[in-house]
């Protein structure tokens, strides 16, 4: 017996995720729970895999199954697939194991052609129905399938809807419909240059290629490289017996949430819609009633109750909130998919944390249900209070995902990518957003729409990334080709201000200022947590006191990288840097450095005061001196005046600093070979500080001092000297001792791979990931951008291999330092302070190899944290 490549809904259950992807898993265990399901059948990831490999092309042992699950169907349902007198019919959707909404293709109504259309509207005594649902087929199938141009549909369908004087598709007759139909085979005709196909099977092996052809689309390929979907999983393909909302209104359909996904309150929440298909309220074509309504709907009694009862049956199940599609075909109620429901970060901490208190979850899976980099919505700037309070709404509509959003209107996802790019805030205003406009979404600061609710595409898809949007403004008039919409007596052009309020609805007609979150309430609790479950530490990046206490707001334990270099760019430091770098003696620079000195001890005061005991990591000059030099003609006349010296002297000695690769070249623990003093400096900075903060404070202050860019441990024993005769000379003189370390960036792989050496000498190790990823890749992140496009379309690379932290190559460096240097040293402290520290996946791997601590930007402190707990829980329970 071959690989069996296609399952009933009735062989799976949930355990099969991979296999059969999360549609797929949820709806043959749904089918187990005994809930109303159109049977069908799923076509596995690995049926996906086959297709890619086999060049495209659906094998016939995949095709055979196929039938014979087909031949199941018709068993089932009495109808015959193909049939003139009673067709089955079926949609075929994509099913991936994590959740992409939108991201790939689905088609409904397959099975229909001329006859079975007619058989159709016959059965039903129905003929509206039956050829709004052909129309609907033929452009969805044309769509998708064919790639032939919705948008040559949607212009015939509006033609007739404004020639008939109404505004919603359901309103036009049967004779509209079948006028529609021979229209839309005639466009595909002309487009393709033969007929539409008529075979049913024919359509269903088209449809399901296509679907495993959206996993290589563009806009599936940008979901997965900002989720970290790996491109391997593929995609599963769900084929289900159709079931019709658009029969009248006794049918409907529906998008419904078992809690609020906004704010996380305990309340039913969606949208439906009578007499309709499912796409019409996942795509925002029609605007919805709140689900609310059903309540109370005339034509579909008791079906609200009976939802209700499904609903919290699926969400004790899964133990978690659950997003349903449902359909009501003649009064009966249809489940179509479950999965667990994407929430906005409020919503998230609340649920967790309510879930815990109804003893429905542990705390433990409380902390996974939450995905970490989402915690970044709870830090993101609101609008100020005092401005908002003088500004005006123009106009109101949907809050569909809460946040504010100010900036520059731009009508296409293209458009606003450019301007983005160019530095602008900008907000994406759209009749309606598609999958297609994912990019556009990504960078846009909000999103606001003219149709569509709260379930929407843009809706959903906003939620997911944190972007505030505002959906269904009807009582918007596009100028979308013009560029301009108006609404409030205003026309709003492409490039002027508006700003939008995702958490009230309200969009206002200027720019409104913004300021940061405040962070409370269920984010304490579900914090606490996570600091009770982890045992990585978190450290936080900061160059100032202010970022300093920013980081301990949010939680940071420690410092794991002050970037000294940074506090000479300010302007009353900048030109002694400069006097020092151009200086041509020893004692010269002496006199230079002893001029900054008191700024640089200044900073460090600040900081330990704002970390008060808490570790801080402080790395020497790491830069090229070049970097700090005079860009300017004027810039290079006021040096040479402070220094005595002529400028054409300054700028040769200027000229003579630049290299070719200044990544590689006179930069880190080179410098203090180089240049003695400049580490003499910092060390008494260093020092001092923490002593003047013992006597001024009382806290005691354990500095880790970190030489950059050591790879002999000759560099590192150098360099180690300075800072301890220095340190040595400060303490005989002050009469003061104190405890520090003196510690080494792993960066260069040599530093990895001789790392039981360095340790030796080096009692911590911090991983700097930004320079060692280069390294290791031989790829500077400076131009990596012109490169990495070409090999992320060759799908040589599924992402920037320097934004995440490359676990086979870099990681496998990292594991050698780890063992190598605990080998030597088993006590050594061992980190991380590259942008990887703040990412999860890569704090997971942290976790894995014996790190004992991450370190990050301030504002991702709380991401580490949970990412922290999440890798300990992970760990533990893959032992058992």
């Amino acid at each position: 017996m071959g690989v069996k490549y296609v399952y009933k809904f009735s062989e799976g259950d949930a355990t099969m995720r991979n296999l059969l992807g999360g549609k797929g898993s949820n709806l043959a265990e749904m089918t187990r729970l005994g809930l109303p399901i159109p049977q069908g059948f799923i076509i596995t990831t690995e049926a996906c895999a086959l297709y890619n490999s086999s060049g495209h092309t659906l094998s016939q042992e995949i095709k055979d199954q196929i039938d014979e699950n087909i031949t199941y169907l018709e068993s089932i349902s009495g109808k015959k697939f193909g049939d003139v007198a009673n067709p089955l019919l079926v949609s075929v959707r994509s099913g991936a194991r994590a959740s992409m909404p939108g991201m790939m293709d689905t088609v409904l109504n397959l099975g229909l052609n001329d006859e079975a259309a007619a058989g159709l509207a016959e059965l039903t005594g129905n003929p509206k129905f039956a050829y709004d649902s052909y129309r609907r087929f033929i452009a969805m199938f044309s769509d998708v399938v064919i790639g032939v141009s919705k948008k040559k549909f949607e212009e015939v369908l509006d033609k007739y809807k404004e020639k008939a004087g109404v505004k919603s598709d359901i309103e036009l007759s049967a004779d509209d419909f079948k006028e529609i139909v021979n229209i839309y085979k005639k466009i595909f005709k002309d487009d393709q240059g033969k007929d539409f196909p008529t075979e049913a099977k024919e359509q269903l092996y088209e449809a399901v290629s296509a679907v495993f052809r959206s996993w290589d689309n563009p806009r599936a390929f940008s979901y997965r490289r900002m989720n970290d979907i790996p491109y391997e999983w593929g995609t599963a393909v769900n084929v289900q017996s159709m079931v019709f909302g658009n029969m009248g209104d006794t049918s409907g359909t529906g998008v419904v949430f078992s809690r609020d996904v906004a704010t996380g309150e305990n309340v039913i929440y969606g949208e439906y819609m009578v007499n309709a298909q499912g796409e019409d309220v996942v795509a925002g074509i029609r605007t919805p009633k709140p689900f609310e309504e059903l309540k109370s709907e005339p034509t579909l009694p008791g079906i609200y109750d009976e939802f209700v009862a499904y609903a919290k049956k699926l969400e004790n199940h899964y133990r978690d909130v659950q997003d349903m599609e449902i359909t009501i075909e003649n009064g009966k109620l249809y489940f179509l998919q479950t999965r667990n429901a994407k929430r906005t970060a409020p919503a998230a901490l609340k649920i967790a944390v309510d879930l815990v208190q109804e003893g429905l979850i542990s705390q433990k899976d409380a902390l996974l249900t939450v995905d970490a980099k989402q915690l970044d919505q709870l830090l993101h700037p609101m609008f100020d209070p005092a401005a908002l309070k003088a500004a005006k709404p123009i106009g109101k509509a949907l809050p569909a995902s809460p946040g504010a959003g100010a900036g520059k209107v731009y009508f296409n996802a293209e458009d606003a990518e450019k301007a983005a790019a160019a530095g602008e805030r900008v907000l994406l205003v759209r009749l309606e957003t598609s999958p297609e406009d994912i990019v556009g979404m990504a960078v846009s600061q909000g999103i606001l729409t003219v149709r569509g609710g709260m379930t929407s595409h843009a809706a959903v898809v906003a939620r997911g990334m944190g972007r505030c949007c505002v959906s269904g403004c009807e009582a918007i008039k596009m100028h979308e080709d013009q560029k301009y919409f108006e609404l409030g007596g205003k026309e709003y052009h492409e490039g002027d201000y508006i700003s939008l309020d995702g958490s009230t609805g309200n969009i206002y007609g200027e720019d409104i200022p913004t300021v940061k979150a405040e962070i409370a309430g269920n984010f304490s609790v579900f914090m606490s947590w996570a600091d009770e479950h982890r045992t990585l530490k978190v450290r936080t990046n900061a160059d100032t006191p202010n970022d300093a206490k920013v980081a301990v707001e949010f939680g940071a334990q420690g410092i794991g990288l002050t970037r000294t270099e940074h506090m000479f760019f300010e302007e009353d430091r900048i030109a002694k840097m400069r006097v020092m770098i151009l200086s041509d003696t020893k004692e010269e620079r002496v006199a230079a450095l002893n001029a900054l000195l008191p700024f640089q001890k200044a900073d460090f005061v600040g900081i330990y005061e704002a970390m008060e005991e808490r570790p801080v990591t402080i790395r020497l000059l790491d830069p090229p001196l070049h970097e700090f030099l005079p860009n300017t003609d004027a810039e290079f006349e006021g040096l040479a005046q402070t220094m005595g010296k002529p400028v054409e002297e300054l700028k040769r000695k200027a000229n003579a600093l630049h290299e070719l690769n200044p990544m590689m070249g006179h930069r880190g623990c080179r410098l203090a070979v180089s240049y003695p003093e400049i580490a003499e400096m910092q060390t008494k900075a260093i020092i001092e500080a923490a002593i003047e903060v013992k006597q001024t404070k009382g806290y005691n202050i354990v500095p880790e001092i970190m030489v950059p860019l050591v790879g002999e441990i000759k560099e590192f024993v150098f360099v180690k000297d300075i800072i301890d005769k220095t340190a040595k000379a400060i303490f005989e003189k002050t009469g003061v001792t104190l405890k520090y370390q003196v510690g080494t960036m792993i960066e260069i792989p040599r530093a990895a791979l001789t790392a039981d050496l360095i340790a030796k000498e080096a009692e911590f190790f911090s991983f700097g990931t930004n320079d060692l990823t280069q390294m290791v890749y031989g790829l500077s992140r400076d131009d990596a951008g012109r490169i990495l496009k070409d090999y992320i379309d060759a799908n040589i690379y599924e992402a920037d291999p320097t934004a995440k932290l490359d676990q086979k190559g870099v990681g496998a460096l990292m594991k050698i330092a780890v063992e190598k240097g605990k080998s030597t040293r088993p006590d050594i402290k061992l980190g991380i302070c590259g942008e990887h520290g703040g990412d999860p996946a890569s704090i997971e791997f942290c976790y894995s190899i014996g790190l004992n601590y991450v370190s990050c930007s301030p504002y991702r402190v709380p991401i580490a944290r949970l990412a922290a707990a999440q890798s300990a829980i992970k760990a533990e329970r893959a032992k058992k």
